[in-house]
């Protein structure tokens, strides 16, 4: 699955916990009607990724979807949901390094 868009924002990356689990999380907000802001988190060794971009880059993310069960306290169970990065690429450069057969770029009608 992909997710395009301009960047937003870029965090630094963050470790967490005594085996040094890293996250870097980077927003990007859709181009559409009704535009949606959108956060990506890369972990580990993707988080690197990122470092190749910056604020106002159009970029394409590809992306899994991951979900997860927890119990609270009191027995409660929730659900969460993360969009998880683990790959990058700039839009502009995809676009017009692909030129169609008459030498313009592919447009999307």
């Amino acid at each position: 699955m992909e997710v395009k868009g301009v960047i937003k924002l870029i965090n630094p990356t963050k470790e967490y916990g005594e085996k040094g689990f890293k996250k870097r999380e980077v927003v990007i907000t859709t181009v559409e009607d009704y535009p949606q802001d959108i956060l990506v988190e890369f972990v580990q060794d993707k988080c690197a990724v990122l470092d190749a971009y910056k604020v106002g880059s159009n970029v394409s993310i590809g992306v899994n979807l991951r979900g997860r069960e927890w119990t609270n306290p009191q027995g409660e169970v929730k659900y969460f949901n993360s969009i998880q990065g683990w790959k990058i690429s700039n839009e502009n450069q995809s676009q017009s390094s692909a030129p169609s057969q008459n030498g313009e770029n592919d447009l999307p009608f």
